[in-house]
């Protein structure tokens, strides 16, 4: 994928934190090479995170974030260190910013042990080299640059570079897994309202991609000309999406793997095991309850929209209770979730993985049960186990209850 092409939930997320004025938006600009974020002596310039896609190489496609100072002192600034502090929850690299020739702050110290809290790679790097004597002492755990001089920008980008390479070699393919090079895999997207004129959705691309790097054959069809399809070819795995699930399981034998595009999301997004054990989770809903809808995106809603329409009324038929719903989306995932009985999350595409993990570990810290979309769907339609049985790890008979 080109810079361009590429969705920010698979770009590499770096964010730059430090103290107002330490030189944070600087460094981003020498980094890129732009005057992407404003620059003032003035402390306290930046007010809310900014974030810039750019292509460090060998790294590829990734998004720089900017972070306000982590000790503004001004009428917002609590607010506006708070919101720094949840870019930790996308970050995949936190670069901290400090300045050359002082000791680490006491916000700086807090802000390393959040991170450490967080299991998330770390960049100490000293800002500002230029200004220290000749012959001063550089501390070893810290990487010294000059974003005014461009002193060590070049090493430290490769530094970056490096460091999140380590991580990408480490993620999880959607599918190509489970269909080997030649095998047939076969895509089932119905065209309907809720389609966007014209194009795929992001799963779908995705998978049609990961397919093509794996060397294996993509076909797609509609739900409608399934059986066509299924007569004239012999697919290794049928992928379809969750709305129609229940029609292309049965029509699809039993001898061919199946499965969602939501559930192989959420096994690329690292909380499958977690999702598949939440679900059971419906077949204990009281009346009164109250369903968290969490997206990633922030589409414009239509009539029978997937998460705010369809599931809910599913979800109340399967269970035969009064439940309440309640929705967020994009990045403003809740952080406090008492009185919710039940999360459901969709795939994620638009989201990074650390942030959906972020989201899984937030709800479990408070006993709040989390599953997806397409594994709800496919729980309610009696044929999970069957769903997420040719997955690697996973039997089916993980699923009892729902």
């Amino acid at each position: 994928m080109s810079l361009n092409d590429t969705p920010s939930g698979e770009r590499p997320h770096i964010a730059f934190f430090g103290l107002t004025n330490a030189g944070k938006s600087s460094l981003v600009n020498a980094i890129t090479g732009q005057d992407l974020a404003i620059v003032s002596e003035k402390k306290g310039t930046t007010t809310d995170p900014v974030q810039k896609a750019m292509e460090i190489l060998p790294l590829g496609p990734c998004l720089l974030i900017d972070t306000p100072g982590l000790d503004d002192t001004s009428e917002l600034g609590a607010k506006r260190i708070a919101r720094s502090l949840r870019v930790l929850a996308h970050t995949d690299l936190a670069v901290l910013v400090t300045e050359a020739g002082r000791s680490l702050s006491r916000e700086e110290q807090a802000f390393i042990q959040n991170v450490e809290a967080e299991h998330l790679p770390l960049l100490c790097v000293a800002n500002k080299a230029d200004l220290l004597e000749p012959g001063a002492q550089k501390a070893k755990d810290l990487f010294f640059v000059s974003a005014r001089t461009g002193y060590h920008i070049p090493e430290l980008r490769e530094t970056i570079a490096q460091r999140l390479c380590q991580n990408e070699q480490q993620k999880q393919v959607l599918c190509r897994d489970l269909v080997g090079c030649g095998e047939i895999c076969l895509l089932v997207i119905p065209i309907d309202s809720a389609a966007p004129k014209g194009r795929l959705i992001l799963p779908q691309q995705q998978v049609l991609r990961d397919l093509l790097e794996g060397q294996a054959i993509g076909l797609v069809t509609s739900p409608q000309t399934l059986p066509l399809a299924l007569n004239k070819v012999r697919p290794k795995l049928v992928v379809c999406d969750s709305q129609v699930f229940d029609q292309v399981a049965e029509e699809t034998p039993d001898s061919i793997a199946l499965t969602s595009f939501s559930i192989l999301m959420a096994r690329y997004k690292g909380y499958l095991a977690a999702a598949v054990k939440g679900v059971q989770a419906i077949d204990q809903l009281k009346d009164g309850d109250t369903i968290l809808m969490a997206e990633g995106c922030t589409h414009h809603r239509q009539c029978e929209d997937i998460g705010t329409v369809k599931i809910p009324r599913w979800l109340k038929a399967h269970t035969g209770k009064k439940l309440n719903f309640v929705t967020s989306s994009g990045n403003a995932f809740p952080e406090d979730l008492s009185g919710i009985a039940l999360c459901v999350l969709c795939g994620g595409c638009m989201l990074n993985a650390r942030e959906m993990q972020s989201r899984l570990r937030l709800a479990l810290a408070q006993n709040v049960p989390v599953t997806n979309y397409g594994i709800v769907i496919a729980a309610m339609r009696g044929i999970l186990p069957r769903a997420i049985s040719m997955l690697p790890g996973f039997s089916g008979r993980e699923v009892s209850g729902a």
